[in-house]
């Protein structure tokens, strides 16, 4: 039986401080060594949800993604979470998958937060990405996103589906409701990541990641407080599932544009 030991990490973040966060998170990630295989952090893990991408925007070779690099050989496990960052003089909320070889592979935030002025900082992502590890085919993808179903439409039959996000707490309702929409809809373990405390805009988090499974079932779901949890997922049960039950060989077929 194909399991993925997956660690969802809920943190109150330090806003827009770089160099506290990932300390912060070094400190969270050190006891994880040799006990997991994936761990997943919230959207914007280095900074919070900020629009001010022109102060804290960071190139592929600066400390963000050295971090993770680092992080994800020294416990042994893929590491993945959002941060801002700049190429060819654009702003990306960008979500880095770093592998313990050394190598990562990135993800860049489809659906832009408009309500908070997102698509106004930021370029949207066009390439979905969905990487594979320890037998599993996984779909990394970004708080707003979890809006829109067709993007995330289990059409190459991954295993695991991820959101890493800042979640207000105001919308926690729609954040649980969507989530499992997402599981039942794909027949997929799906996650999601979410922080708690307040952020510099006076936003507040009620955190409630999630770990939901291939039926809706809420396999754990996290208070407000901060906390890291660690849980089994099982391929075979998921497989045998979508076997009885063999709803996705009826989704439409459909071309999103690019």
């Amino acid at each position: 039986m194909q399991t993925l030991r997956l660690t969802t990490v809920q943190a109150s973040l330090h806003w827009e401080n770089i160099t506290d966060n990932l300390e912060m998170f070094t400190q969270k990630l050190k006891p994880l060594k040799g006990t997991t295989d994936l761990v997943v952090l919230p959207e914007m893990f280095t900074t919070g949800f900020s629009m001010d991408a022109k102060k804290l925007a960071e190139g592929m070779d600066k400390q963000t993604v050295q971090w993770l690099v680092h992080q994800s050989n020294t416990i042994n496990s893929v590491v993945l979470g959002s941060f801002i960052a700049v190429e060819n003089d654009n702003y990306y909320n960008r979500l880095v998958v770093a592998f313990p070889d050394g190598s990562f592979q990135v993800y860049d935030k489809r659906h832009l937060f408009s309500l908070a002025g997102e698509h106004l900082t930021f370029t949207a992502g066009k390439e979905l990405l969905i990487f594979e590890w320890k037998g599993w085919k996984i779909c990394p993808l970004i708080c707003y996103d979890l809006r829109f179903p067709v993007w995330s439409r289990n059409t190459d039959l991954y295993d695991l589906l991820i959101y890493t996000a800042n979640w207000p707490d105001r919308r926690r309702q729609a954040w649980k409701a969507l989530l499992a929409a997402r599981a039942v809809e794909n027949q997929s373990y799906t996650i999601g990541v979410n922080r708690v405390g307040s952020d510099g805009t006076g936003l507040s988090y009620a955190g409630d990641t999630s770990v939901i499974d291939y039926n809706g079932n809420v396999l754990y779901r996290a208070s407000d407080t901060e906390g890291i949890f660690t849980i089994e997922l099982f391929k075979e049960k998921q497989n045998e599932f979508r076997n009885r039950l063999q709803f996705l060989p009826d989704r439409d077929d459909f071309e999103i544009k690019k």
